[in-house]
């Protein structure tokens, strides 16, 4: 940055900015430069506390039906199951998709 300041701030403002909209541009870019890796650790956090919350649900209707109707309570137990495994792909998919993400943006 020291060697070439152009080069490094150059993403900073499009080609061609009339000149007084260039502080506001560079305030604009510098904010979101900011806000994306917070916005896709808030995109993260909430599709995983999405799953977590819809198998807690599940789960405790799960139990809930065991004494009084336990074949639905049994079917219920493998909806789980798979829901458990889809939530397990979504993880790892949204955790690939963070660390893409993020690598382009930083």
């Amino acid at each position: 940055m020291r060697n070439q300041p152009t080069a490094a701030l150059g993403h900073l403002l499009p080609e061609g900015t009339p000149t007084p909209l260039i502080p506001v541009l560079i305030i604009i870019e510098t904010i979101s430069l900011f806000i994306r890796p917070v916005a896709l650790g808030v995109r993260i956090t909430a599709n995983l506390t999405a799953g977590h919350l819809l198998i807690q649900l599940i789960a405790t209707a799960a139990f809930v039906l065991i004494p009084m109707i336990p074949t639905v309570a049994l079917l219920t137990s493998i909806v789980l199951f798979l829901l458990t495994l889809l939530e397990i792909a979504v993880a790892i998919i949204q955790a690939y998709v963070f660390v893409l993400l993020l690598s382009l943006y930083l």
